[in-house]
């Protein structure tokens, strides 16, 4: 194969099916490849998972193989049982750097064992719309001072282990009221507005380490009105490289995602993004080696055109090569000395109390499951989105956390699950838990039914709250908000509800 093309291969990090690598994937790292991530599909149980990233970097000790591990909902790590580390939003209301710190530390030990070295995370987007369908409990707050201090102190944790942080998603994904996975969404603020909520958490990232950055599929009007980010030379080169100084690898956010492919397809996209200025662009989920070498040869008819610099191709492989060189190593010293038999980290009961005060209404809610002791628990489920998956969630994932007694927990709240809300109104009141119930308005009916018959409701909701439209429920603000619904925030949930003395 051709220097060209080895450098093309280079820039490419794509998914692919099933739990084990397939044959095609090592001969593309033989070939010159330097990258893959693992995706939700790629997940069978957690030493499967490890098994396939110590085989992934055995294939390739010096590639940057990537998860997309957040430190809470969006995890891969514990997709299976939910996630034991307490989300963004949550770290943001505890307020506390170290704790965050911590949890960055937390996430390398992880994945670095697991044979992974780069983290898709931390989210950097300040979540200023609260009706936000794809960031929400993702961020760390709503303004950029918060998400500044506490995206810097989680990149401090996770890139002083030795892996690598991508913070996301560049130039800032809060402010939007679509799902960049289905379409395109356009953000409408002036550049000063920009400049003074959505670029700080970035550049405070920088300065505290990140050696990677992931682009956005967003139409900014105030920067480049006429393509999303990850294809503008304008907001790449000239504000990122340029007034930001950044100088690592900027990573494209998943390329068949609509807001990126949707209209012109995947190889078309990647010679967008490559020409626009980023260096490593993750395919996105399921690749074929037959559509891997579409892409390749797709961007190689680029540069013969004219259309694409060979050199600016040469510049990104090099960068993402670099990167591997430092990182690789770590992760494979890491990788090859852990057996995998050491238990995950003890939650201890200190941390859970420490979650649970951080909820908005939690003195109420210990005083309504007080008074209310044989509620039962209307459990509401909604459309995930596409980040995060079908990870379990909130106390419904908890019995799985390693802290003492939280099983027996777990087991007397789900005793209290059963509760069927067609057939009955249980004079002892009905708990509701969902997530981002302003989305679920058969859910918030429900809720004033149960209210109009007089049932004691206590609502919570464990996603970003927002209101529905005013006047339309009765119940048009859930009584306790956890702003996150990992398994440890929901394990925080059943030790606030089944500790309360009675």
């Amino acid at each position: 194969m051709s220097e060209l093309r080895r450098d093309i291969l280079a820039t490419l990090m794509p998914g692919f099916v099933g739990f084990e690598p397939p044959a095609w994937l090592s001969e593309a790292f033989d070939a010159g490849l330097a990258s893959a991530c693992v995706y939700g599909n790629n997940v069978r149980d957690r030493e499967q998972l490890r098994s396939l990233g110590l085989a992934l970097r055995e294939l390739a000790p010096t590639a940057l193989l990537a998860i997309d591990e957040e430190g809470g909902e969006v995890t891969r790590l514990s997709y299976l049982e939910g996630s034991p580390y307490p989300g963004a939003a949550v770290m943001g209301r505890i307020d506390d750097e170290a704790y965050s710190e911590e949890i960055g530390r937390r996430v390398a030990r992880e994945i670095l064992s697991a044979g992974f070295n780069l983290a898709l995370g931390p989210v950097a987007d300040v979540n200023s719309n609260p009706l936000n369908p794809v960031i929400g409990t993702r961020s760390f707050g709503p303004t950029p001072e918060l998400a500044s201090r506490h995206v810097a102190a989680w990149v401090r944790g996770l890139e002083g282990e030795g892996a690598v942080a991508c913070p996301k998603h560049f130039p800032g994904h809060g402010d939007t009221g679509q799902d960049s996975h289905h379409e395109l969404p356009t953000v409408t603020a002036s550049r000063e507005l920009l400049g003074e909520r959505d670029l700080p958490p970035f550049g405070a990232a920088f300065a505290a380490g990140a050696r990677s950055v992931m682009t956005s599929h967003i139409v900014l009007t105030a920067l480049d009105g006429s393509v999303p980010a990850t294809f503008s030379p304008l907001i790449l080169q000239d504000l990122l490289r340029g007034e930001l100084a950044f100088t690592g690898v900027v990573v494209s956010d998943a390329l068949d995602m609509q807001g990126a492919s949707g209209e012109i397809g995947i190889p078309e996209a990647a010679v967008r993004a490559l020409a626009a200025g980023c260096d490593l662009l993750c395919v996105g989920v399921d690749t074929t080696h037959e559509q891997l070498m579409e892409i390749v040869a797709h961007v190689a008819a680029a540069v013969e055109d004219g259309r694409l610099d060979a050199d600016r191709i040469s510049d990104a492989a090099g960068r993402v090569r670099a990167l591997g060189d430092a990182a690789g190593p770590r992760a494979t010293a890491v990788a090859r000395a852990d057996t995998g038999s050491a238990p995950r980290e003890a939650i201890t009961p200190a941390e859970l109390a420490r979650i649970a005060d951080s909820f908005d209404g939690a003195a109420a809610a210990r005083e309504w499951a007080r008074d209310h002791p044989a509620a039962a628990v209307l459990r509401v489920d909604s459309e995930a989105n596409m980040a995060v998956g079908f990870a379990p969630w909130g106390p419904f994932a908890a019995a799985a956390l390693p802290f003492p007694g939280q099983r027996e927990q777990a087991a007397a709240f789900g005793a209290r699950t059963q509760f069927d809300p067609s057939e009955a109104y249980p004079a002892g009141g009905v708990i509701v838990i969902g997530r981002e119930l302003h989305r679920a308005p058969a859910a918030l009916a429900r809720i004033d039914a149960l209210l109009a018959v007089g049932t004691p409701v206590l609502v919570v909701e464990m996603g970003w709250p927002a209101a529905p439209e005013p006047g339309e429920h009765a119940a048009e603000y859930a009584a306790l908000a956890t702003y996150g619904s990992s398994a440890l925030v929901g394990a925080a949930l059943i030790d606030l509800l089944e500790s309360t003395p009675s």
